[in-house]
């Protein structure tokens, strides 16, 4: 997306078109994300995961082909992210909710934060390369890198085995006779579950108020900082770098009970530096304030699944995630409205209205959801005591957990 971001930008000189890339490339995620949790409920994810990845594989290929026949439009960019931003809303929820598959729950907030450390190296090492790779070969040059990437992701995927008990489903063509009725059950469950609606909100104020910056750091690379390519590639590096140590650290701690508060509070620091940063007209300085900003995002990133995975009921996780991918469907209208006050503005005045309001909204939040903020343990062995419970009482005595998780107890809280 970088390079994408910066060729749109070099040839239309339009920070609104610039961000459109990551409208296009999140849209897909407003329409479809709940469609992808119905599918990592009811269809083989690893085989659609593959399918994911091999239209990633297209979409890159088809813009090495349009830069080296010299027919490049900066719309074409649109299409493709179009292309690519569909396979990352159908298979997002079935990248989460595979971890717990192949692991079990008691091992999923480090196994979440190591997946994490994986999407946050990308980050770190994605935009210098990137940056790199525009001034060295030019972006036709970078794109067949690119391919290479996402053919060795398929090829990874290959090798992927899930247990017996998860290889799945013959339920998909039942998918569509009752999509209605499953949405309308997920979005009941996560209606009455106060720990997962917080962090539903919590994700739609940060993917609306915060991402989108991303797409301005080609605009004020050029315009605030006055550098190229390649420094603008290290400024999204030092994002990653922040993301990438904080992930490390989550991934370290096997004794973590208060995954919300680390949530929240990753979420309120990571805003802080966006104010910082759009203040700020130094480069080194830049650089610093990317790298704490990482620091949050990281807390938000890695906890943002756990404590969904940790929470939901089983038969329910996968509808969660769907709708915490159209939750995070909010970023592509972020892109359009930073888009548009940037051009009617600035790009540093765009990111701190983007910053102070998403401050106060997860704020709220946090103080008015104070479920959020309390213990919870990833813990096997209390499910299936509280299961084992269940199952010894009368029928007419019996609570379902939707129910009861929208009172004062949560699933996987003390």
């Amino acid at each position: 997306m970088t390079m994408l971001i910066w060729l749109v930008f070099s040839i239309t000189d339009s920070a609104f078109k610039a961000a459109l890339v990551g409208f296009f490339g999140m849209g897909p995620m407003l329409l479809l994300g709940i469609i992808g949790g119905l599918l990592a409920d009811k269809a083989d994810k690893r085989r659609l995961l593959m399918l994911t990845q091999l239209a990633n594989v297209f979409a890159a290929l088809v813009i090495t082909i349009l830069l080296f026949t010299g027919t490049m439009e900066y719309w074409h960019a649109y299409v493709v992210m179009l292309i690519s931003g569909t396979g990352w809303a159908l298979d997002m929820p079935s990248r989460r909710s595979i971890v717990i598959d192949i692991l079990g729950r008691a091992r999923v907030t480090n196994a979440v934060a190591l997946d994490s450390l994986g999407m946050h190296s990308s980050r770190m090492f994605g935009p210098i390369l990137g940056g790199l790779l525009i001034e060295w070969v030019g972006i036709s040059g970078g794109y067949v890198v690119a391919v290479l990437f996402y053919s060795l992701s398929v090829s990874l995927m290959a090798v992927v085995r899930l247990p017996e008990s998860q290889q799945i489903r013959p339920m998909v063509a039942d998918t569509a006779s009752n999509a209605f009725k499953n949405l309308a059950e997920g979005f009941k469950y996560v209606r009455g579950n106060n720990i997962i609606m917080a962090v539903v909100l919590i994700t739609i104020f940060m993917n609306f108020m915060l991402f989108p910056y991303q797409q301005m750091i080609p605009v004020v690379a050029e315009r605030v900082l006055n550098v190229g390519p390649g420094l603008m590639g290290l400024l999204l590096g030092a994002e990653g770098l922040g993301a990438l140590i904080g992930a490390l650290v989550i991934a370290s701690r096997s004794d973590m009970s208060y995954h919300g508060r680390v949530y929240l509070y990753g979420s309120l620091l990571a805003l802080s530096m966006l104010l910082m940063l759009s203040l700020s007209h130094w480069y080194f300085a830049s650089l610093a304030i990317l790298f704490i900003l990482g620091l949050g995002t990281s807390g938000f990133g890695t906890m943002q699944g756990t404590i969904v995975m940790l929470v939901a009921r089983d038969d329910m996780r996968g509808r969660a995630l769907g709708i915490m991918s159209l939750a995070i469907g909010s970023g592509p209208l972020g892109a359009l409205a930073i888009g548009a006050v940037a051009d009617a503005s600035s790009a540093p005045f765009a990111m701190a209205i983007n910053a102070v309001s998403g401050f106060i909204l997860v704020a709220l939040i946090g103080l008015f959801w104070k479920s959020i903020r309390q213990k919870m343990v990833a813990d096997t062995e209390s499910a299936e005591a509280e299961a084992a419970d269940i199952d010894d009482k009368e029928p007419e005595q019996q609570v379902p957990r939707s129910d009861a998780d929208s009172g004062q107890k949560q699933p996987a809280a003390d």
